[in-house]
């Protein structure tokens, strides 16, 4: 099993879009739920007083990878 970190700053707190029109951040993959675990808290952590910023763990059982992306 895999696991990303999946999120960024939305529009507003219904956390529906991304703000700028972007798409959302995808950082991983982690082999580990450990290892998400403390990417989600760092990025959570600094954005602690951003009320429009989310981040939330996403577990992946298959080969998918989003487009373009690497581990950061």
């Amino acid at each position: 099993m895999r696991y990303w970190v999946v999120g960024g700053e939305y529009k507003s707190t219904a956390f529906d879009e991304i703000a700028g029109g972007g798409a959302e951040e995808f950082i991983g993959p982690f082999a580990a739920y450990d290892d998400a675990f403390e990417e989600w808290q760092r990025r959570s952590w600094q954005n602690v007083d951003n009320c429009h910023a989310r981040y939330r763990i996403v577990e992946d059982e298959s080969d998918w990878r989003p487009t373009g992306l690497a581990r950061r």
